[in-house]
Parts: structure tokens; C-alpha cells; sequence
């Protein structure tokens, strides 16, 4: 029988009333013809008793004297319990299954404690326990390594488990069930128009969610497209399609063109931009200043260079070390704390003229200063002040007719 990978987040096996819709959807998956393999998240958020924060605040951080071994060790409890308490309700419904944690189940990891990476998926005892149960659950966000030790790959790890599985074993589609019917052209609590997007690319779903749209790890949708294997974005609480993502693009009801230029408006908050006069100094101090992001352990995003300046940004969180590691250099910096970003993301873009004049139109016409810009053959950025997000998206969204029922697909 064909193979299908269901993953669940956290709230989906919180309750179990939550884990029956859960359930209901395995059990269309096998009335389909499909053998399911489920990847599962730790039960619900903190404080939650094992949510995977709830299960770190055991350790007294930040004071911990836990190795970073020890803290993957406990982190991983959550998915474990996660799975044993689903496989054990399915089997309340005469389905047979087993549950397995990421190291049973042939993920195989750095040592790079609390974000490994994924060095190989042998699926082995999978297939071997497919051919005796109906499913199989598999604890998401974790793996092993070659000496046995049990690690964690991240925030979002559960869905590059299922992604990664869904690679190794060939499987004829990805469902990915979150809260919501799937990704949206725009997020719904910001703009009240936004539209559920039926069809989507590879290519535009990463970029939204690298940029802020959270509903999917960026890496799973790389995994993906890598192995092309068809995706799904729904919801577990509805019978919604939800969103299908894969290479093409979809057409339009009203034309049946491929030529919508923008897809959606993804934003991500929390940034400061960080300028820092290079004028008076060597090309070499260029270098320098983002060697010296590097040795803090700060990773910078929307990097512009000039003959005078450096401009950058860095969570509003990293900013104070930011700035005290170029001061030890002897860096002249500028600040602009609390600013967002905001993307344009359109596969249709590309080679499109007038497009980023009219979102510099759009965002002007609406008083929203761009202190900013960037752009790639999908996505344009821009930094705004973060207390005209909701202004510059909202414009935004108006701008490129993204409300419009032309969005539905066919």
C-alpha cells in the first residue's frame, strides 16, 4: 500500500478530544488506500505539563547545570509521550499501531545537542513495523546519533521529521495539520480580508515561511521540493482541502493565466536595524563587523553594504550584545529598535515590472517610512517602524488585490 505522512503540532494531540479528529483523519487515510506513517509534536504549550517549555523549566534555567546532552535528552520526553498516548487510542479503535521515538524510527543526527542536523533516515524498522500494524507514530523533533545519544533538531523539527520520512520512504504526499485551513495570503489576526491560498509553490511557501509565516518550517518545505514529493497544509479540526503545494503554479478561475504576480504578505516583528559607519575606515572593516556578529553568536538578516555603511538587522533581543561587541571594536553604530519586516512573495514576480513601484506607492500613499529595502526574483523586503506593521501590511494586501476571490484556483 502507498505510504502517506500525517504530521500533528502540539495542540492537535493536546486533549483527547483533539486526538479523535487526529484519529478520524488516519482512519480516511487507510479507508483511501494509504498506509499511514504520523509524526507528532509534544501535547500543547507551556505550561502545559509536557510541553517541551514546560519540561525545560524543570532545569531552573537559566542557571541549569545540565549538559546540552542531557537537556535533548529531556526535551524529547514530549513527542515520546506524545506518540505512545496516540498509538494506545488508536488501537482503543481496532486499528492496529505502534509507536516509535525519531531514533527507532531511522533518524540519524549530528551530536550538535539542541539543533542537529539530520545526516541520514534509514527506515528500515518502519517499513518492518508497516508490514505488521496498519500505522505507524513517530516522535517528531528528535533523532539519535551513531553512539546512541538521543538529540533534538529545533523549533519546527517535527515537521522536518515528517518531511525527511516522507523523503526516505517515498511517500506519496505530505499532510502537515495545524489550527488552521492551510496558509493564507496574509495573516488573518492582522488583515481581516485574507484569503485561504488553494494552491502554492514550493518556492513561495518557503519564502513565507523564512519571512514569518509560521505555519510550516521552512526546512520541511525544502526537504520537500528536494524529493518532490506533494504537500498539504490543512487543518486537523475540518474536512478542508486546505493548501497543495508542488513545483507548478496553479491557474486562475477567472483567466486561466500562471501570471498572478504576488502570492501573499508574509511580516516577521522583534528586528532592530543596526547601521554602522564604514566611511573612515578599510573595505577589510566590512568584514570585520559581521566577523564579529559571528563570534557573539548573532545571526544577521537583511544585509545592506555601501561604500560608506553596513546596515543589518538582528532580533530586538540580540541587539544590547550586538552593539557591545562593535563597541569593544571600536564601530560607530546607529540604531532603529522594534522595526518589521515585511516581504511581497510571488513566484509571478519575476521579470514583472512594476511591482516593487507599487509597493513603494502603496506604502507611501499610506504614510508608512521605509527604512529599508531588498529584493530577490520572488520576494521584496521591506523594514518599516514596527507600529506601522499593521498599516503597511494591510496596504499592502489592498495593493495587490490579495482580498480578490481571483485567488481561488483551479
Amino acid at each position: 500500500m502507498p505510504i502517506i505522512v500525517q504530521k500533528f503540532g502540539g495542540t492537535s494531540v493536546s486533549t483527547r478530544n483533539n486526538r479523535n479528529y487526529v484519529i478520524n483523519h488516519i482512519k480516511e487515510a487507510i479507508e483511501n488506500g494509504f498506509q499511514p506513517v504520523v509524526v507528532v509534536s509534544a501535547m500543547g504549550r507551556f505550561p502545559e505539563p509536557y510541553a517541551t517549555d514546560t519540561l525545560l523549566s524543570l532545569l531552573d534555567l537559566p542557571n541549569s547545570c545540565s549538559s546540552p546532552r542531557e537537556k535533548d535528552l529531556l526535551m524529547s520526553c514530549g513527542e515520546t509521550i506524545s506518540a505512545v498516548i496516540l498509538a494506545n487510542e488508536i488501537r482503543a479503535q481496532h486499528i492496529s499501531a505502534v509507536a516509535l521515538t525519531g531514533g527507532q524510527g531511522g533518524l540519524l543526527t549530528s551530536d550538535d545537542f539542541t539543533r542537529a542536523k539530520i545526516k541520514d533516515v534509514r527506515p528500515n524498522r518502519i517499513l518492518k513495523e508497516l508490514h505488521a500494524n496498519d500505522v505507524v507514530v513517530v516522535a517528531g523533533f528528535q533523532g539519535i546519533t551513531e553512539l546512541g545519544d538521543t538529540t533534538t533538531i529545533g523549533r519546527g523539527g517535527s515537521d522536518t521529521t515528517a518531511a525527511a520520512l516522507a523523503s526516505a520512504l517515498k511517500a506519496e504526499r505530505i499532510d502537515i495539520f495545524t489550527d488552521v485551513n492551510g496558509i493564507m495570503t496574509a495573516d488573518p489576526r492582522m488583515v481581516t480580508s485574507a484569503q485561504p491560498l488553494h494552491h502554492t509553490t514550493y518556492i513561495e511557501l518557503c519564502h513565507m515561511a523564512y519571512q514569518g509565516a509560521s505555519v510550516v518550517h521552512p526546512r520541511a518545505v525544502e526537504l520537500a521540493m528536494q524529493a518532490n514529493i506533494p504537500m498539504r497544509i490543512t487543518s486537523t479540526y475540518s474536512k478542508a482541502s486546505g493548501t497543495r503545494v508542488s513545483h507548478r503554479r496553479s491557474k486562475t478561475k477567472t483567466d486561466g493565466s500562471f501570471d498572478r504576480p504576488v502570492t501573499g504578505i508574509a511580516h516577521m516583528q522583534g528586528l532592530t536595524q543596526i547601521k554602522v559607519n564604514t566611511k573612515d575606515t578599510s573595505r577589510q572593516s566590512q568584514s570585520e563587523v559581521f566577523k564579529a556578529m559571528a563570534s557573539a553568536g548573532i545571526s544577521v538578516d537583511f544585509i545592506n553594504i555601501s561604500t560608506t555603511e553596513v546596515v543589518y538587522t538582528v532580533p530586538d533581543v540580540l541587539a544590547d550584545r550586538a552593539l557591545a561587541q562593535l563597541n569593544t571594536l571600536g564601530f560607530a553604530a546607529t540604531v532603529h529598535r522594534e522595526c518589521a519586516k515585511v516581504s511581497v512573495v510571488g513566484a509571478g514576480m519575476s521579470g514583472m515590472p512594476g511591482i516593487a513601484s507599487k509597493m513603494i506607492e502603496a506604502l507611501t500613499d499610506k504614510g508608512v517610512r521605509i527604512l529599508q529595502s531588498a529584493d530577490s526574483h520572488t520576494t521584496i523586503w521591506v523594514l518599516v517602524a514596527g507600529s506601522e506593521l499593521p498599516v503597511a501590511v494591510n496596504a499592502l494586501h489592498e495593493a495587490f488585490d490579495l482580498g480578490s476571490s481571483v485567488l481561488k484556483t483551479v
